[in-house]
């Protein structure tokens, strides 16, 4: 399962304490909701008051750190075609910083549900697309009764959170005619062509229930104590070793560093393009 999020900086107010904060703030996020709300036992009703559970295998050691996490910080590059600054260039940070703007890495969930399933995660600024989904990578059955030559892909199912909310389910289909010639098919979900009737905004949705006292759209305190678990001891480790960060790393207007791609590579996998 893999999560990716990219939140464009607002640098007229996020200074250099401020970015680190965003930064482990979005990871944190990033595993809330990237592992939280799709990999978890869920309760059975939407009082407010679910009981959820998140287990992680065992505490993150620093060679768990250094093995399984992706560090990284922009250069200046093109977004969109328009020329954007790097980020040691921007307004308010120092020449030498070593403050992170991008992070991948590796989870795994320790319930029987999840046993061995990883969980990929990757957030970013000044990234080439600005885009959140969920993508569910199902796994292949040990034994195919297709032909050996044929291309077969795993179903796929994405997930997009934003900008537009949407569902996609990725098939392998039998196309028409003689043989078991095999193609991918796509089933969709689009929520934006589905109803005509004006939404509510992400903020505006949570500041209304807010107001209503519903805190279903809500993280739960638990949940999000859960989640710094996790990411507390990567900073630590990273704060150890800023001076051995490579920065910056990445092109601004990018997927992220060389080394992200390398971290699903080493195990057969790889990154969905959005």
């Amino acid at each position: 399962m893999r999560f990716f999020s990219n939140a464009q900086p607002n640098f007229d107010f996020i200074g250099k304490r401020r970015m680190a904060l965003a930064i482990s703030s979005v990871l944190n996020l990033a595993i809330v909701v990237g592992i939280a709300l799709f990999g978890l036992k869920l309760g059975v009703d939407f009082d407010g008051g679910t009981v959820v559970e998140l287990k992680f295998t065992h505490s993150v050691s620093p060679e768990d750190v250094r093995r399984n996490t992706v560090r990284g910080q922009y250069t200046a590059g093109a977004i969109a075609g328009e020329l954007v600054r790097g980020y040691l260039q921007e307004d308010g940070i120092p020449p030498d910083s070593r403050t992170e703007t991008f992070v991948a890495m590796r989870a795994e969930l320790g319930t029987w549900r999840w046993n061995k399933v990883p969980f990929y995660l990757r957030t970013g600024k000044r990234m080439q697309e600005r885009v959140t989904e969920v993508v569910i990578h199902f796994a292949e059955v040990p034994h195919s009764i297709f032909d050996p030559g044929s291309t077969l892909q795993p179903n796929r199912m994405v997930i997009r959170l934003q900008p537009e909310e949407s569902v996609r389910l990725t098939l392998m289909v039998k196309q028409p005619g003689e043989g078991m010639k095999l193609k991918p098919l796509s089933l969709a979900l689009n929520l934006d062509s589905a109803f005509t009737t004006r939404r509510a905004e992400a903020y505006e949705r949570l500041l209304l229930d807010c107001i209503l006292g519903d805190s279903t759209l809500y993280a739960r305190k638990d949940m999000t104590e859960r989640g710094w678990e996790l990411v507390m001891p990567i900073l630590e480790e990273w704060g150890a070793r800023k001076g051995e960060a490579d920065f910056p790393n990445y092109e601004a207007g990018s997927w992220g560093p060389d080394a992200s791609f390398k971290l699903l590579e080493q195990q057969g996998r790889h990154w969905r393009r959005p």
